[in-house]
């Protein structure tokens, strides 16, 4: 995030006027309408990449649409907002979108549906930062700590790891009360049978 990027408001702009074709069904086995390999394909040669290899296709590809449905809509999406000029002029963001579209969603396709990413400003915001902050970049006109700040109060899947540490927390808090009330009543019933 040491570099200057776009600014934010371009991206969410972009995001918002997603055409209907990134939000189709992505193929999976015999249905659905988008070869999301093909679009990242050429997303990663239009970044000034090389042709993606039958492994790195593998990763767009999928006949489980309950585990991977979600996720390569995302991946249409994120394709989408990274096939912007700002990128695509500077021909050096290739590796590292391929990484972010293979191993950057998949959290975040868990936990929020992709046209969420379209139609929500929040989400929005959230998909841009994580796309800048994966290429090693932040919105124009922030320092680095208001970037990281912003995103890690926008990141959803941070956000569910705080949830999740909290509930933990009080669980173990939950757990010490019960058993500090149990030696108190029982050393409250020794002192009753001294007595």
């Amino acid at each position: 995030m040491n570099t200057e990027g776009p600014l934010l408001e371009t991206l969410t702009r972009r995001l918002a006027e997603c055409p209907a074709d990134f939000l189709a069904e992505p193929r999976l086995g015999r249905a659905g309408a988008v070869h999301v390999a093909a679009v990242v394909a050429d997303l990663i040669r239009d970044l000034g990449g090389e042709p993606l290899t039958q492994q790195q296709v593998a990763a767009f590809q999928s006949s489980n649409a309950r585990l991977d449905r979600n996720r390569l809509r995302l991946v249409l999406v994120t394709c989408w907002l990274l096939r912007d000029s700002w990128f695509t002029n500077r021909q050096q963001f290739s590796k590292r979108a391929l990484n972010f579209l293979v191993d950057g969603l998949t959290e975040s396709a868990k936990l929020t549906p992709a046209p969420n990413f379209v139609n929500d400003p929040d989400r929005r915001e959230e998909l841009s930062r994580l796309c800048l902050s994966a290429l090693g970049l932040r919105p124009a006109g922030e320092t680095l700590a208001q970037a990281q700040d912003r995103l890690s109060t926008l990141d959803t899947a941070e956000r569910q790891r705080v949830m999740t540490a909290a509930r933990a927390a009080e669980e173990r808090a939950r757990e010490i009360r019960r058993k500090m009330a149990e030696e108190a009543a029982r050393e409250a019933e020794m002192k009753t049978m001294r007595e």
